[in-house]
């Protein structure tokens, strides 16, 4: 199951994508610059530089997914696919440097106005750059969002921005061309705070993303009802953790509810029946799987656990109680209960279970772990 063996389909993709972003604003740089010589428009030459510089996104994308694709080391036993986001992260950084960079220069022009001059050669470049940034940021961000690539996802993006400061420029020299109203400061300044939001927007994705976020509840609710459905033993699947190192690693573990009477030998064959069936299925790598038994014999503990699950629910902010098991010799009993983050006072609710049922069943050792609520 260990992956990071070299570049696989998904970063042959994200390469080959990245290559045509950069060939293409390497030719419009090549374009702008021929026509910027030649109409002896310094303002074009410069416009051709920037080209290259939007380049730097797509070289940025390709450096992330080469180090991704790095095998496993002992300093990093889990691969290097997280460098995905931080790829992504330097791409969101470069979209709001473009933006703050445009508001700056628009804010400039409103507060000191200029006649503009708008001559055929730059509504030429205009049209052309837009059309281009066009098809190429809806091509790179479809081929992100389909191979599940933010570093390429947020590329596309930037692209796109470009396209729609260049439209903007474009409707502006039209209005003025036809109606002599100068709108251009205004139409870049609004545009430019669109990006910025944008490129703030997507920098706390990405880093959301690094530090930690919940696990997407689809894949966690698919991976239980997998196991639940497919392994007969398992009468329920609890504390579903998933470990993201990078957009096709997952790692996870999670406790499984079976009888009590399993041996175990039958415990190793199902745990890796389960590790098989939800890497096949899902594409994750279940490293660990705990277990939680539940009692087989008599009605007492059936009755225990009823009652204990009445008393929980009564109690605001709990999603959940499992993991039951009620030793009748040792007067022992344990369960878990998930506290809502939404609890004003965590520790109370718990502390209120765990008092109740102490009055409830006062010869009994009570055994309550609270766990966090981390999957759907």
């Amino acid at each position: 199951m260990e992956k990071g063996n070299g570049m696989g389909a998904r970063d042959r993709v994200i390469v080959r994508t990245s290559v045509i972003g950069i060939l293409v604003n390497v030719l419009l740089a090549v374009f702008k610059a021929i026509v910027g010589f030649l109409a002896s428009s310094i303002a074009v030459v410069l416009d051709a530089v920037n080209n290259l510089s939007d380049a730097l996104s797509s070289v940025i994308t390709i450096i992330g997914a080469r180090i991704a694709t790095k095998k496993p080391d002992k300093k990093h036993p889990l691969g290097h696919g997280r460098v995905e986001y931080f790829s992504a992260a330097l791409i969101s950084l470069i979209v709001l440097y473009a933006g703050l960079t445009s508001l700056i220069e628009s804010i400039k022009k409103i507060v000191n106005p200029e006649t503009p001059d708008y001559s055929p050669w730059s509504l030429v470049i205009i049209s052309v750059a837009v059309v281009a940034k066009l098809i190429l940021g809806t091509f790179v961000k479809k081929i992100g969002d389909a191979v599940r690539s933010d570093a390429l996802t947020a590329s596309g993006k930037d692209a796109f921005f470009d396209a729609l400061i260049s439209a903007a420029t474009l409707a502006a020299a039209i209005i003025y061309l036809t109606a002599h109203v100068s709108l251009e400061a205004w139409l870049g300044a609004l545009i430019s705070i669109v990006i910025i939001k944008s490129g703030i927007d997507m920098l706390r994705e990405t880093i959301s993303k690094i530090i930690g976020e919940r696990a997407d509840p689809g894949l966690t609710l698919m991976i239980k009802r997998t196991v639940c459905n497919e392994i007969p033993e398992v009468q329920g699947v609890y504390d579903l953790f998933l470990h993201d190192y990078g957009p096709e690693k997952k790692l996870a573990s999670c406790h499984v509810e079976v009888a009590d009477t399993m041996r175990a030998d039958e415990i190793d064959a199902m745990t890796r029946r389960i590790q098989e069936l939800v890497y096949s299925k899902h594409h994750v790598i279940m490293e660990a799987v705990g277990i939680y038994s539940y009692n087989t014999s008599g009605d007492f503990a059936e009755t225990v656990r009823d009652e204990i699950m009445n008393m929980v629910s009564e109690e605001s902010y709990v999603l959940q109680m499992h993991g039951f098991y009620l030793d009748k010799e040792e007067k022992k009993m344990n369960f878990d209960i998930i506290v809502d983050f939404a609890a004003p006072d965590r520790k109370k609710v718990y502390e209120n279970i765990q008092k109740r049922v102490k009055e409830k069943y006062p010869d009994y050792q009570i055994n309550i772990t609270q766990d966090l609520d981390i999957s759907d």
